[in-house]
């Protein structure tokens, strides 16, 4: 994974020890981090965002960026819909996407409150619900309009009927889905 590490440290003027100094890691996992032969983790990201006073988003390479499109759910009150969504502005590609990956923000806490605000980026809609992604954290639109992130299971009320569930909440059970897409990554704003 690439990422903004030797841009970072050097806007700061910073030597690889005192950049590892300020993560609080060792000199070599940073520059094992700053030159790629160390993946970054939610961990390291928080840290080196933490230290180089910047957003997570700013310690990820930039590929580009994707539309972000909307905000979704998860809530089990707070629904937000279709109608009125963006695309709103450009946020940063992460690694994986491609000319149909897009982001949401999230606006709500199922998921748990880290992910309140959150940006989850998706592609690769599915038009009905395709059985390998039952069992997975997915964006799913619904028929009246309201688009969440959730788990989904399958029903045992029907074959078109679905369960959905968050970190935290009543899980909204017996919904048809109108779509669905994996969620490729989640990042914390």
């Amino acid at each position: 994974m690439g990422n903004n590490l030797k841009r970072l440290r050097a806007e700061h003027g910073w030597t690889h020890e005192q950049a590892a100094q300020a993560m609080g890691i060792s000199r070599g996992q940073f520059i094992k981090l700053e030159r790629g032969e160390r993946h970054l983790t939610e961990r390291t990201i928080g840290l080196a965002a933490k230290a180089f006073e910047v957003s997570e988003g700013d310690v990820i390479a930039d590929r580009g960026s994707v539309p972000l499109i909307g905000h979704v759910g998860a809530g089990a009150e707070a629904h937000f819909y279709e109608q009125g969504q963006g695309p709103f502005d450009e946020v940063q590609a992460v690694e994986g996407s491609n000319d149909g990956t897009v982001a949401v923000e999230v606006r709500g806490d199922s998921l748990g409150t880290l992910f309140d605000r959150a940006l989850v980026y998706y592609d690769d809609v599915r038009r009905p619900v395709t059985p390998d992604l039952v069992g997975k954290l997915c964006v799913v639109g619904l028929p009246d309009g309201r688009v969440l992130v959730k788990k989904i299971a399958r029903s045992k009320t029907g074959p078109d009927l679905f369960h959905l569930a968050g970190q935290y909440g009543d899980p909204i059970l017996d919904t048809p889905i109108e779509w669905a897409a994996r969620v490729k990554l989640m990042v914390p704003r």
